[in-house]
């Protein structure tokens, strides 16, 4: 596919409605999509169509159980932490569901200084937060040259005596040309994320008035083409559920990730669900248009999973710790956590600055880590994969016979060992290192094994960031 076609418009709007009018698939016809999605190969369009017309609870109840199957078998008990870092809420997009729109007077502007995101890095640090992800919003003051500053000055903060530093950055950027992305490529970024928000292009333009440069549908939605024409390996993908019919939006990402497939031999190395929550200052926000009941969240989670089953998939903040311990059984393989929406509310409590969205889930990082512990589950920060050039298509080589689990886990736990050590509770260090004896004693190659015992025994006693 040459770069003329890779730019041109994949989403077949219709086809994709089509698919969402089909007839409501039987029980048998349910049972044999589920069974091939054992298989762990991902399905195509039309069954992942007939997943979304499913309403009968007993054969929800069977897609949620093979959702829970896969992630298991793909990611086991291990679950990715990172905090988003906002640089500032400026923006000159009019977007009706955001608050960060250029017409909400409601909230305070910031962007931050260098020296601010300095101090916010060391807050996060000081955490226990090992992954960010950089996000502002679109203006004139923060382009390339502003976030490779940005970049640079985040991996630069040291903490405790030089030992915790950010090991990743990702990226939440608006959309730019090919060699703005490789100028961050070189950054060593991790992940570019952006969002579509939705993938109706005729709703799109009622969501994104003209005259901003996020009203171009077109040039957002091939956006990750550039970026990994310009040496990006990962990618990250999403649409804002309740804009429209989530329905169209979960074929519509499935499409984009089939595209990516088929353009650059790797799809997206993750799919984000957030939904919508009230956000001051932005209409849309407060009356959702289409909203997504928590059932309906629930299900669609799960069919992502099934559909794209080596795909990481994230979950936000927006929603509460029920909803989001839940779904980490189903699906969700990243979560962010202690997270602020506002810029500077890390290191400082910026009154009146505006958050993006509302959040649902306001524990701490290690209450989040420890209810992650009392569910049986390994809190990651790690960035193995990506130092050790482990990504994009790379990354899917091992990931789809099995093999990246000797990493995954081992790195996982070695990242959960370090937080104990430096940051924990005393509560939360007592379960968490039961949970690591636990996991280590399920290991079955008795050389791995060994490995990360003496690995864990460096870490106890001082040495830091070790990875496979």
């Amino acid at each position: 596919m040459n770069i003329a076609e890779r730019h041109k418009n994949f989403i077949d709007r219709d086809k994709l409605y089509s698919i969402i009018e089909g007839e409501v698939p039987t029980e048998s016809q349910v049972d044999e999509i589920l069974n091939y999605a054992l298989k762990l190969k991902g399905i195509g369009l039309g069954d992942v169509g007939a997943l979304l017309r499913v309403t009968d609870s007993n054969q929800i109840h069977k897609i949620m159980e093979t959702a829970k199957i896969i992630k298991e078998d793909i990611y086991g008990k291990r679950l990715v932490l990172f905090a988003p870092l906002y640089t500032g809420n400026v923006c000159v997009n009019n977007c009706t569901y955001c608050s960060f729109r250029k017409d909400n007077h409601l909230i305070k502007r910031k962007i931050l200084t260098m020296d601010e995101i300095a101090q916010e890095t060391s807050a996060l640090l000081k955490q226990g937060h090992k992954r960010v992800l950089l996000i502002c919003g679109e203006n004139n003051y923060n382009g390339t040259d502003y976030m490779i500053e940005a970049l640079r000055t985040t991996y630069g903060v040291r903490e405790r005596d030089g030992k915790d530093y950010i090991r990743r950055i990702n990226v939440e950027l608006a959309p730019m040309e090919v060699n703005d992305f490789a100028r961050l490529k070189a950054e060593k970024i991790g992940t570019y994320v952006c969002f579509q928000e939705t993938y109706d292009q005729v709703m799109y333009e009622r969501f994104h008035p003209k005259g901003t440069p996020k009203a171009d549908y077109l040039y957002r939605l091939t956006v990750m083409d550039r970026a990994m024409e310009g040496g990006v390996d990962d990618v990250g993908i999403g649409a804002l559920l309740g804009l429209i019919d989530y329905r169209f939006e979960v074929l519509a990402m499935i499409e984009h990730a089939k595209h990516l497939e088929s353009a650059f031999g790797c799809g997206p190395h993750t799919v984000s669900v957030p939904r919508m929550e009230p956000a001051v200052g932005a209409p849309d926000s407060e009356n959702v248009p289409s909203p997504v009941s928590d059932d309906d969240f629930k299900k669609l989670v799960a069919i992502i999973r099934i559909a794209l089953p080596y795909t990481g998939i994230i979950l936000s903040t927006r929603e509460n710790d029920q909803m989001r311990n839940e779904l980490i059984k189903y699906g969700v393989s990243q979560v962010s956590a202690a997270s602020k929406t506002n810029p500077g509310s890390y290191a400082h409590d910026e009154e009146g600055t505006g958050t993006q969205f509302s959040t649902g889930d306001h524990r701490s990082l290690d209450e989040v880590i420890s209810s992650l512990a009392d569910a049986g589950y390994i809190p990651s920060f790690c960035t193995g994969c990506y130092r050790k050039g482990r990504v994009g298509h790379d990354f899917m080589d091992l990931a789809k016979p099995g093999l990246i689990k000797d990493f995954c886990l081992p790195n996982a736990m070695f990242t959960f060992q370090e937080y104990l050590e430096d940051f924990a509770s005393e509560e939360t260090k007592r379960k968490g290192l039961a949970l690591i004896e636990k996991m280590t004693n399920e290991i079955t190659k008795p050389q791995l094994q060994k490995k990360i015992e003496e690995n864990l025994e460096s870490i106890h006693k001082g040495q830091r960031d070790i990875y496979f």
